[in-house]
This record gives structure tokens, sequence and C-alpha cells, in this order.
């Protein structure tokens, strides 16, 4: 018998829901005034009691929601969830696709094969590929949890004979040097680490104490123009059709008396229409009364170096006193050189005063972001502590100020390495020269947005240091400097940062860590593959503290640079043809246009002052001439495949399936990630998509 509809609650459910919709469009602000039914839950359901809990400011007044009400909110929730999902597959879709048409693709231009570690790393996938199939039939014949041994596998088939004999091979014969060489490079992991946690613990005691370097002068508007010194200012430049007019306009209104400063624009471009453009930018500067001139060379030799070279050669040098370095990409602030040249005062066994680099492309993308983490800590840490304690660093090549007087003593630009900047330092070193880092000084600067830029510069960032270390090795066991300096110079800045960190990073997580999966008996820990260096990641990303969130690509990515920095000190060490190659890091002037305004509004009091007019050379025909010329089209580039690191994607990708046979669990997880890494930077899917 079926129970009789109740009215009356239907009709008061009716009225409750009206107004509770209402009260949907209302202001939150309104709600506690506007009159609203409770229903008592408790059974205490009669009016007395309810207006006894309206009266009592003790108690707090809550509304209940009705299933409309949370019917919306789900709704709302599904959505967004819906949506998150949407963006991650779509993500995920769009790079498998562009991954796809890059692997089908015949336009896309494959890396060199002829490498000798492409070569060898070939040779090892094609072995780690034969193993893993052997695994698996092992595997699912049973052997893997209770292997065969020599005396009963005769008993199962020749399978079984094979798979003993390879069991008591590695066990006796493989396994032991894999297991001293993983030792060797666990210690010096360490020795690594523990280098990086003492110029950590410097840096926090030069905060702390705030250690900072101090001028004896200060260049403000009461000092005459004769008391400045004399300064020259160059710009090495080469083929830099993006960037040229940025550094020259950046240079040409520095805070410095004009007669007092002098501007080499140091151009050793070989395309026509990129030196019109630069003489011409150059003369535009002339009319504005700056003193800059134009230096052409017809023969390239030593690049940078050798420009160098020829402009300090230059009979009105002798004039001046201090020389500053900026790179094509650079733009000091105005008030730089008042920031830099006053620590020369009073200091006269002073060399150089290195100022820091600013990026103005730091987020440009996921490549930019994690160099503004590695050069963050080159700065904020090592060149700092370097600076305050041992007063030595390498000098960066630009954004710096020279004593000229250190550079004639230490033998002048050398064109024997194509890292002149770090022969340079390395050479006033040895003569008892001293040098100053300023970290509050900075200088903005382009990061390459492409990994192909990337890795050039990486290669050659790597292979130099090398080459200079054959050529300097005995001039530092012979030099007039203390042992402690000797055994920085060996030890730490050549050994251990330049050439143990690159080796065992790549020999330890490319090599060895693939090898243990299918050589069980050799073991290498869980804390080196993953406490220890998620501890030093975390340690390098403290300089830039905005970059947590790219700890995990950080310390992935590091490790995929490896093959690229091993290969590089490889070639510099042995001297192969590698080592000696130049290639411009491509820039593409993203600062440009908003400073170019910045620019012209600083020369505008230039202008003002300045008694010459425009040539009949500074018309209107050539400015039209020059936009000509500036509109020639660009190459179209393409991505490219890298060999080396696909190869490498797979070794760590088959090794991540020998390691889930044999349930290791973190060192599963770290195999497939950093094979996820190896095939994306393979593929040319991070930085700057060109194609």
């Amino acid at each position: 018998m079926s129970r009789a509809p109740n009215y009356e609650f239907q009709e008061w459910w009716n009225k409750q829901r009206e107004k509770e919709n209402l009260d949907l469009f209302e202001d939150k602000s309104d709600q506690s005034s506007s009159p609203f039914i409770t229903v008592d839950v408790t059974g205490n359901g009669n009016d007395g009691g309810s207006s006894k809990n309206r009266s009592d400011p003790s108690v707090k007044k809550e509304r209940a929601r009705s299933a409309r009400q949370l019917s919306w909110v789900c709704l709302l929730k599904f959505q967004q969830i819906a949506a998150t999902v949407g963006f991650i597959s779509n993500g995920l879709l769009h790079v498998v696709k562009t991954a796809n048409r890059r692997i089908l693709s015949h336009d896309s231009p494959i890396d060199s094969s002829s490498s000798r570690l492409y070569r060898a790393i070939r040779v090892f996938l094609i072995v780690v590929i034969g193993l893993l199939g052997f695994e698996l039939v092992a595997y699912f014949k049973g052997w893997h949890f209770r292997p065969p041994s020599v005396g009963s596998a005769d008993v199962l088939g020749l399978v079984a004979v094979f798979y003993a004999r390879w069991i008591d091979i590695r066990a006796n014969y493989l396994a032991p040097p894999l297991q001293c060489l993983t030792n060797m490079c666990i210690v010096l992991f360490i020795v690594q680490s523990v280098d990086r946690i003492v110029l950590i613990l410097g840096c926090f005691w030069i905060k702390f104490r705030r250690i900072r370097p101090i001028a004896s002068v200060d260049y403000d508007g009461n000092v005459a123009s004769v008391d400045y010194p004399m300064v020259l200012v160059q710009i090495p430049m080469c083929n830099e059709r993006e960037v040229y007019h940025q550094s020259i306009a950046a240079v040409s209104i520095m805070d410095w008396p004009k007669e007092r400063m002098l501007v080499q624009v140091l151009d050793d471009s070989d395309e026509v229409d990129i030196q019109n453009l630069i003489k011409a930018e150059v003369h535009k500067w002339q009319q504005r009364g700056v003193r800059i001139i134009y230096r052409h060379r017809l023969m390239r030799t030593g690049y940078k170096a050798g420009n160098l070279k020829s402009a300090m050669g230059c009979d009105y040098v002798k004039d001046y006193e201090y020389v500053a370095i900026f790179d094509a990409d650079f733009q000091p602030t105005p008030d730089f050189l008042k920031k830099t040249i006053p620590y020369f005062k009073g200091r006269d066994d002073l060399a150089l005063v290195q100022a820091r680099w600013a990026f103005v492309n730091k987020d440009e993308n996921l490549l930019t972001r994690l160099q503004n983490i590695n050069l963050s800590f080159h700065f904020e840490v090592e060149q700092q502590v370097n600076g305050i304690f041992i007063n030595f660093f390498g000098f960066n090549g630009t954004a710096g100020v020279w004593r000229i007087k250190a550079l004639e003593d230490s033998g002048g630009w050398l064109e024997r390495t194509t890292v002149e900047d770090m022969d340079i330092a390395v050479r006033a070193h040895l003569c008892g020269w001293k040098f100053i880092f300023l970290n509050d000084v900075k200088c903005l600067c382009e990061l390459p947005e492409t990994y192909e830029a990337y890795k050039k510069q990486q290669h050659r960032w790597h292979s130099g240091p090398m080459q200079l270390f054959r050529l300097c090795f005995v001039d530092i066991l012979r030099a007039k400097i203390s042992w402690p300096k000797k055994f920085n110079l060996i030890f730490l800045f050549f050994l251990l940062r330049k050439l143990i960190l690159p080796f065992y990073s790549f020999t330890l997580f490319c090599i060895i860590l693939p090898l243990t999966m299918f050589l069980p008996e050799a073991e290498l820990p869980a804390w080196v593959v993953c406490y220890i260096p998620g501890v030093m990641s975390i340690l390098g990303v403290l300089p830039a503290p905005r970059s947590f969130p790219f700890i995990v690509p950080y310390l992935l990515f590091e490790n995929t640079m490896s093959v690229t920095k091993f290969n590089a000190m490889i070639s510099g060490l042995f001297r192969f043809g590698s080592s000696y190659e130049w290639v411009v890091t491509k820039k593409l002037g993203r600062s440009s246009e908003a400073d170019l305004v910045a620019f012209e509004k600083e020369s505008e009091p230039l202008m003002r002052s300045n008694s010459l007019h425009r040539s009949n050379s500074d018309s209107g025909i050539e400015e039209l001439s020059k936009l000509e010329l500036s509109k020639i089209a660009p190459k179209t580039k393409k991505n490219r495949l890298y060999r080396k690191e696909l190869a490498l994607a797979f070794i760590l990708l088959t090794a991540s399936v020998r390691s889930l046979l044999s349930a290791q669990g973190i060192h599963f997880y770290f195999l497939l990630f950093q094979g996820v890494s190896f095939l994306v930077v393979g593929l040319d899917l991070i930085g700057e998509q060109v194609s």
C-alpha cells in the first residue's frame, strides 16, 4: 500500500528552493541581514529552538546546501578536471605529432655520424638490446628468480647452458672491473659534491657577513673631466645582424666624458651587407658626437683572440689605461664604467673587474630557464666566492674591464685556444695580478634559445679548457706563485670542474647505470642515483629561487648535456679536430625593439649638444639603402635530429625495461625519466621551435 503524498512538505520544499536560487545571485555581504530558513537536523524542530539559536550570537549560522547547489559544484569541478586532462592530452599529442613528423621528414637535418663517441654508443646500444632479449627469454622461462647453474643447465637445454655460462662470466669477469669503475666514479662524485657544498657555504658566509669589494673613489658630478682615466671600449663581433645595433647604442650612451673614451667596433663579418649595416650604425653615432671607429680585418685569423689582438696593436692604444670588452649581444647600463673603474684606484695589482651577466630572455622557454639556473650558480657562487677568497676566477670574455698594463704584462691575447678569455686570465694570475667580481653590477645579454646554438656553445666552453690545460700545465708548475694557488689552478679549476665533472657525470649515469641493470653483481647504490643528485640540484637552484619548480628538469637536462660536455672534453684533451671549431652563438635580438627606443631617448642630449649637422652621406638615400639591406631574409632553419642523444635514449629506456623485470624501483624511474629526457633533446623538442 503506497503512502499518501505530503503536500505540505512539497510546498515547503518548493519555497525553500526558490529562496536558495535567489541567494546564489545575491552578494555575500548581504547574506547576514537576509532572512532564511534553517532545518534542525538534531530532532529539535520546534520554533522555539530555532529562534533560540538565531538569537544566540555564539552559535554560527550556516545555510544548508541544496541538491542543486551540490550538483553545480560537482559539475564545475568536473569541468576543471576535464580541461586539465584535455590540456595535458593536447600537449602530449602535439609533442608526439612533432616527433613523428621530424622522424619521418627527409628535410630534418641530422648531426654528423662520424664521431668516435657516436660509433661507440651505437655499439653499446646493440649490445644492450641483445642482452635485453636474452634476459626476456630467461624471464619467461622462470630463470630470472631461480637461475640455472652450470651443472644443472645440461638438463634444461642449450639456452639454459648459454644463460648459465653468461651468469658465470658476468659474475667472475665482467662485474668486478665494472664495480671498480663504479667505485672510482662514486669517489669523484663525492669529491665534486663536497666542492659544491664548500662553495655554497662560502656564498652564505659572504651574504651573512655582507662582504663585498669597496671602491676607493667615486666618480660623481664633482670630479673634473681630466680626472677621469682614459678608457678604451671594444665590441668584437662577427655576422651579428640581429644585435649589433643595440650593443653599439648601449656603449655609445655610457655616462663617461666623451673625450676620455674611445669605442672600437671590431667587425669580423664576412657578409658585405652586414658590414654595411654596421658601418652605417657607427657613422650615425659619429654624427652624434661619439668617439667611435669601425675596424674590419681582411683575414679572420685567430677568431675573437685575433680580433682583439689586432685592435690592441693600434698606436693610439698607448694613450689609454683601461679597456672594457662587450660582446655584440651585451648591453651595459650607462653607469657601467662609473661602477667598475673606481675599483682600480689605489690598487696597482688589480688586473680585472668582472661584472655579472643578466639575461633578457631567461623566461623565453624551458631551455633558457635551465640555462639561467646554471649560470646563476656560476656567477652568484663560483665567481663571487673565488673572487672574494682567492682573487682569481676565469674571465667570462665580456662585461669586464682590464688594466691594459696587465694585458701587456701577461703576454696579450693569444690565438692558441678557443677560450682566449680563460687563457689570459690564467696567465695574468700566474704573473701575480688579482681580480675582482662585482655581483651587484649587471650587464644585460641574451641566452641561446635553440638547442643547436646552446650545444655548440657548450662544446666550445668545454673543449677549450682542456686545450689550455695541456698548454699551461708546465707553466703553472714553474710559476712563482704559492703551492696552494697552484693546487687550486690544477686540481680545482681545471681537473675537478672542467675534466672530472663531465667525465663522471657521463660515465656514471649514461654508461655504468645501464650496465648495472644487466650486470646486477655490480651495484650502484640508490643514494648515488637519486638522493645526492637531488640535494645537489636543490643547492644549484638556490641562487635562482624562482626556478625551484624546474628542479627535476634541471637535474635531467644536466645529465643529458653530459654527453656533449664529455665529447668536448675528450676532443680538447686529445686535440681532435672538433676542438678547434669556432661557431658564433646565434642570437635573436630579443631586447632590441624595446631598448632601442630608450637608446634613442638617451642619445637626444648628444644630438642637442653636438654642433655637427647631418652630412650628405647620412642622407635619406643612405637610410633607404640600409633598410633594403636589412630586408634580406635569413636562411630557413630546421630542427635537427641528434644521433648521440637518441642512441643514449634507447639505451636508457632498454635498461629501464631490464630494471622493471628485476623490480628495482628507484633505478627504473630514474632510467625511464632520463631516457625520456634524452629522447626529447635528441628530437630537438626543447628550446625554440624553428621549423
